[in-house]
């Protein structure tokens, strides 16, 4: 019988394959609370405990890159990641997707205190979100660069989630929802850029195979975050 390496380098084609497998199969967008919010399930309540937790969320993803760029010690990639913390810190005071997402609670009738206090933040989401920072600060940075490739997947979630808000959430004042309509093509762009630096430093198939691990760990992050939310707001 023909020996197999099982050490040797995927090419593209199949690394690709492999990431998007863990995407289709375990993205946070077969989950029964987005199925219900995507078919106008969900109630005012459900919605607001969805916007206020997913903020803790939106809070820390610039935590989560500043956490990558401070491991890595290729300039280019540096340069390349920097602009994802100012895509969400913004320039200036009312820029940036932090305080677009606060306009999206102000537009649900949350207000920006309620948000910045985390009075509504429920343990599992706050677990699941500090794990995950936790994960980009002491994993090498190209595999913490592949856990944000559900991005990847993140446009088409995107469409179909603004389509849900307009069509049965019309209770949402509608200039709430920019944050959606700008990351269907931020997302696409940032999606791009992810894949290339992992294609190119995840060198090594033990590379290879741990940002599969990676991206399947955020996914089970994602997931996470809304079985909180499922248990929280069922009865709502």
């Amino acid at each position: 019988m023909e020996h197999i390496d099982t050490t040797q380098l995927w090419d593209r084609e199949t690394f690709l394959a492999q990431l998007r497998t863990i995407g289709i199969h375990h993205y946070h967008h077969k989950h029964p609370f987005h199925r219900y919010m995507n078919s106008g399930q969900l109630s005012p309540e459900q919605v607001r405990g969805w916007v206020a937790n997913r903020f803790y969320y939106q809070q820390h993803i610039p935590i989560k890159d500043a956490a990558i760029i401070s491991n890595c010690p290729v300039r280019e990639v540096r340069r390349l990641w920097l602009h994802r913390i100012s895509d969400h810190d913004g320039f200036h005071e009312g820029t940036g997707g932090i305080e677009a997402w606060l306009k999206l609670a102000d537009a649900t009738q949350l207000t920006r205190e309620e948000l910045l206090d985390e009075r509504h933040i429920l343990p599992g989401v706050r677990f699941a979100v500090d794990a995950y920072v936790n994960f980009a600060r002491t994993k090498p940075w190209p595999i913490a660069i592949a856990s944000s490739l559900t991005e990847v997947f993140a446009p088409d979630l995107m469409q179909e989630r603004l389509a849900a808000f307009e069509k049965y959430y019309t209770w949402v004042a509608p200039q709430g929802l920019e944050y959606f309509r700008s990351r269907i093509t931020q997302a696409r762009i940032d999606s791009d850029q992810g894949l290339e630096l992992t294609m190119t430093y995840c060198h090594t198939r033990a590379l290879q195979e741990e940002a599969i691990k990676a991206l399947s760990f955020k996914c089970d992050v994602l997931w996470s975050m809304l079985d909180a939310m499922t248990q929280a707001y069922s009865s709502q």
